[in-house]
């Protein structure tokens, strides 16, 4: 009987059972930042142990970090206290930075792939919640807490509980206008941000097999959202291409095994699961959230729900956003006004994301009234956007072109919502509070959704308001 891609890494790096019916398993890369990772040191000199593995972890800034200014110290004097801490950390245990200064500085799951240090039959583990992003390159990547973050930086390993496996298929060719972000919101709308406890997702399917890396990086990133442990898609040579010639990667004839490697680590043709799930990817439409979780959503050209006509168990949730989102039932989410619209985060602030809002937004403006930003998720997409004169484009349609941070996602830095302003979001979470202001609201979107809604001031159809070719 063939095995899938998460047993076969879990079995690999598993050290032992441990009395409490945990694994404990041995993690090949932690990632850190500011956040977190402070709290997890002083615990370490508090029992006067070291980092055991520094060569495996690497830190970068991107939470707190202000993407309108690179000036130091920052206005923030909590955050300041954060980043120096975190680099007074780094140069004692040996960790490798990437601060502003090393060219690599950015969101921590976004630097991961782009460098190569995210790579397939790996276990990863960092101190944030999307850090399933890293599964889209074959990875089985843990989102932990500063508990967590400690054990590893002492002993490089981690307790965890065992997991199920779910295989979400998707098949076919999707619309144009429609992209990996429709899809992941699809999946969570259709199986519910509970959906996935206790359970790895295997993304599968020719629909997911046809997609680029980075748009595989969208769908892993929020497989948190819906419940999952961990998300991942199975290597194949699309991912070996993206890998190849990147800073931490094998060279030379290490190429080649690790090729074979990665290869080999993939699921078995008939390998089993707990649990399969299909989706056709031609019924999936650009969809908008319009409630207080990434589930809560519906396509564009749809109503907003009666709280009355859901199951029972998400019916006092659905009554709950509606109030805060001010919005009725059964009206069009299409039409929505918008104040802020916001293109970037872990989950889409990568150069494939800022060329296609660039391609479709050349020569057009802002709607008055609308606060528009472009936050690159790294240094190096913000320079290769640059090179090839999107910022242009961005300033000239009336967008705020930034320095890369993780901004609107969340609100731990200046870029915050005010009041009870609507915000077009291409992050991955719309919780009550979570863009800075209790009182704002989040619609979340693909970016090209994003970039629709900031020229018309409310919500609208891609498909209706963009040229799209025959490939979408």
């Amino acid at each position: 009987m063939g095995r899938n891609l998460f047993q076969k890494v879990w079995d690999r790096h598993l050290v032992r059972m441990l009395p409490n019916g945990k694994a404990q398993l041995f993690i090949g890369v932690h990632l850190i930042h500011e956040v977190t990772s402070p709290q997890a040191f002083a615990m370490l000199r508090e029992r006067g142990l070291e980092v055991a593995y520094p060569d495996r972890t690497f830190a970068t800034v991107d939470h707190i970090i202000p993407t309108d200014t690179r000036q130091r110290p920052w206005q923030d004097r909590r955050a300041e206290e954060m980043v120096v801490a975190l680099e007074n950390n780094c140069r004692e245990c040996g960790i490798t930075f990437f601060d502003v200064a090393s060219g690599s500085q950015g969101i921590v799951h976004i630097i991961g792939p782009e460098l190569g240090i995210s790579r397939p039959g790996i276990t990863l583990a960092c101190g944030d919640s999307h850090t399933s992003t890293h599964g889209a390159l074959g990875a089985v990547a843990f989102g932990i807490g500063t508990s967590q973050a400690r054990d590893i930086l002492a002993t490089q390993t981690l307790a965890l509980d065992p997991l199920k496996v779910r295989r979400i298929a998707v098949h076919g060719r999707l619309q144009p206008g429609v992209y990996a972000k429709d899809v992941i919101l699809q999946i969570l709308q259709t199986l519910g941000v509970n959906g996935g406890l206790g359970y790895a997702y295997e993304y599968a399917g020719d629909t997911v097999e046809n997609m680029s890396i980075e748009q595989r990086l969208t769908i892993c990133n929020m497989s948190i959202e819906g419940g999952a442990r961990a998300g991942y898609v199975n290597p194949d040579q699309t991912a070996f291409d993206y890998l190849k010639g990147r800073p931490y990667v094998p060279t030379g004839d290490d190429w080649d095994k690790a090729v074979q490697r990665w290869r080999d680590v993939a699921s078995d043709p008939d390998a089993t699961y707990e649990d399969e799930v299909s989706f056709e990817a031609a019924a999936i439409p650009p969809i908008v959230t319009w409630g207080i979780n990434p589930g809560q959503s519906v396509g564009v050209d749809e109503k907003i729900p009666d709280p009355d006509a859901l199951p029972e168990d998400k019916q006092d949730s659905a009554r709950r956003a509606l109030k805060h989102m001010r919005l009725a039932p059964g009206t069009p989410i299409k039409g929505t006004k918008i104040d802020v619209a916001f293109v970037g985060s872990c989950t889409n602030g990568r150069i494939s994301d800022l060329r296609e809002v660039a391609r479709h937004i050349k020569g057009r403006k802002v709607a008055r009234g609308v606060k528009a930003l472009v936050v690159p998720g790294s240094q190096r997409v913000r320079t290769q956007a640059m090179d090839e004169g999107l910022h242009e484009v961005f300033i000239d349609a009336g967008f705020e072109w930034r320095e890369p941070g993780c901004s609107m996602c969340l609100g731990m830095n200046p870029d915050k919502l005010v009041g009870d302003q609507v915000c077009a979001s291409s992050s991955n979470r719309n919780f009550i509070g979570r863009q800075g202001s209790p009182k704002g609201r989040t619609l979340l979107m693909s970016p090209a959704m994003v970039a629709a809604a900031a020229l018309h001031g409310e919500v609208v159809d891609v498909r209706e308001v963009f040229d799209y070719d025959s490939t979408g």
